[in-house]
């Protein structure tokens, strides 16, 4: 039996999807804090329980039990609090996937501050506009000499940012050497209270329009990911779970940390500098992951491999999230591994909104059922409710619950919760931005911006971004069932489906290409791939113009920008 689940699931198991969505509840208890709770909770109860196990492009490997976690993590909140550190301030960690992830962000939760972790890829402009906007007092950083230069380059322009810290072993002047930090600490820390509503965690939005936006979540975020690790991804206890992605995506509270440690699954790290099919590959046959969850460009990249020297036995589940996963890529990842890949959907905002959970049959393409708890209904222009096979944009309906009950969302205090015992995982505004939080939460529902239809069996596909959709003579177009048929032409890499303006259709369709090995572009290619569009959908569908890339635009969590796109073809 495990412990730490059974403290706050009432019931664990349910015989179909129709009694885990009717059924499932979650307890909350209003001083709950996950580091506390769950990993020194762990640590508590088996001590030498596996918590990570890491490896990097070198093959090294590292494992870390629960009782290390709590001890490093007591350290390191004794590091943080000497460093001026206190409840309520804000951390940024620009870390990859070096252990530390794990270890400071249980530190900060165990302070009560707020963490905001980064990618490495961030600019000097990104990190003095996140640094300003939310009154950062403290980064840490890898010791990455670009990203170094970086924030060199933006430190002067970041008057709220007292301090700034590096993991490795080039620290530059004026920088402090957090491992040093964390050693000389003392391993006595007690507790400080918190409380359920405090905030936790902000990510940025991948600012695929206009400037990122401030999620901010308070302590009940984790509670939330029980239902993305336990009957998504199928974290099993004792198992080791392996998502792939970089510490400043939302893809790591996802998969990484939170429903995985309650789950009492250890976390598989893979801290990649570069990304290729084979390190990805390789590190798969050193971590042995029970469970497997990736984007869809990973999916994507491996079909292209030779997997046949490689051992996929020891995974039982296989899952992915972050862009929709072709209906090709599917078969063909199954063809080659036996494995079935189960589509999840959510957001920075939430945790996981409609997955194939384990009780469902697949459908290639779909991402499959509305979770528990979140009222997920899909809703038209005037906030009805979309019959099968109409496209709507993804809403969560709070029963008439207002987002500003507690403080009016004043600049410096958190957005008012909404009542976290009803909702997990829902994130509590945008932080110091009431315009836009009116926005998202309209009339008491939260509209995504993503839109999707229902199928008979009460499956949800995904159509696209609502500014993303193509309205060509008088249809309407979702981008991604376009790029699901350009992905079954062997061609095809990766693609990008776009509107065009056009004086007579209105808009028509625009596929940017990115072209696998060994093709090259050309106008009989081109006609090629639009009659294979014709063939695949409904003809209206097919691509007038085609452009040919050596890459597409993303943003830096790896999503496709199609708005840049847009831009250049305005």
């Amino acid at each position: 039996m495990n412990e730490i689940l059974s403290r706050y699931l009432p019931r664990i198991d349910f015989d179909s999807y129709e009694d885990f969505y009717n059924n499932y509840k979650c307890n909350m208890p209003d001083d709950f804090n996950f580091a506390y709770d769950v990993a020194d909770g762990w640590a508590g109860l088996q001590p030498e329980k596996l918590a990570l196990l890491w490896t990097d492009d070198t093959g090294e490997m590292k494992s870390f039990t629960f009782a290390e976690m709590k001890r490093l993590s007591d350290k390191a909140a004794n590091a943080l609090q000497s460093l001026g550190i206190n409840k309520g301030d804000v951390v940024k960690l620009i870390l990859k996937q070096r252990p530390e992830v794990w270890v400071l962000m249980c530190a900060l939760s165990k302070i009560g501050a707020i963490c905001i972790p980064g990618t490495y890829q961030l600019t000097a402009k990104d990190l003095e506009y996140r640094c300003n906007i939310a009154s950062v007092k403290l980064l840490i950083t890898v010791d990455d000499k670009e990203l170094l230069d970086n924030i060199e380059t933006s430190r002067s322009n970041c008057p709220k940012l007292e301090k700034i810290a590096v993991i490795g072993s080039t620290i530059p002047g004026g920088f402090i050497n957090m491992h040093s930090e964390i050693e000389k600490a003392s391993e006595v820390f007690s507790r400080i209270p918190t409380k359920l509503e405090d905030p936790m965690l902000i990510y940025f939005s991948s600012g695929t329009t206009g400037m990122p936006k401030m999620v901010i979540h308070n302590h009940s975020l984790p509670l939330g990911h029980i239902v993305t690790a336990k009957y998504w991804h199928n974290a099993e206890d004792n198992g080791v779970h392996l998502t792939q992605t970089d510490s400043g995506w939302a893809k790591f509270a996802w998969g990484k940390i939170y429903g995985q440690w309650i789950c009492g699954a250890a976390v598989g790290a893979y801290d990649t500098e570069k990304f290729t099919p084979k390190g990805m590959l390789d590190a798969i046959q050193r971590l042995r992951p029970v469970t497997f969850c990736a984007p869809a460009t990973v999916f994507r990249y491996l079909i292209k491999e030779d997997l046949s020297g490689y051992d996929f036995s020891f995974i039982r589940h296989t899952s992915v999230a972050g862009e929709p996963l072709s209906p090709e890529v599917y078969n063909k990842f199954m063809e080659l591994t036996g494995l079935e890949i189960r589509e999840g959907f959510g957001q920075s905002e939430t945790s996981v909104m409609a997955a194939v959970f384990k009780w469902l049959p697949v459908k290639p393409g779909s991402m499959g059922k509305p979770a528990p708890l979140f009222d997920l209904k899909l809703l038209d222009e005037n906030g009805d409710v979309c019959d099968e096979g109409i496209p709507g944009i993804m809403s969560i309906t709070l029963a008439g619950k207002s987002m500003y009950e507690k403080n009016d969302c004043a600049p410096d205090n958190m957005p008012p919760v909404i009542g976290s015992s009803d909702f997990p995982g829902l994130f509590r505004g945008y932080w110091r931005d009431k315009e836009v939080t009116d926005k998202a939460w309209n009339s008491g529902t939260y509209q995504t911006g993503d839109m999707a239809w229902r199928d008979e069996e009460g499956y949800l596909w995904f159509v696209g971004r609502n500014d993303d959709v193509i309205k060509c003579s008088g249809y309407r177009i979702g981008p991604f069932e376009v790029e699901s048929a350009l992905m079954e032409h062997p061609s095809v890499l990766e693609c990008a489906v776009t509107a065009v303006p056009d004086a007579m259709r209105g808009q028509v369709v625009k596929a940017t290409i990115v072209l696998t090995k060994g093709f090259s572009a050309s106008g009989e290619l081109i006609r090629e791939l639009q009659n294979h569009v014709k063939r695949v959908t409904a003809p209206y569908k097919y691509p007038r113009i085609i452009e040919f890339a050596e890459e597409l635009p993303k943003t830096i969590s790896g999503k496709i920008k199609r708005v840049d796109i847009r831009k250049k073809d305005s």
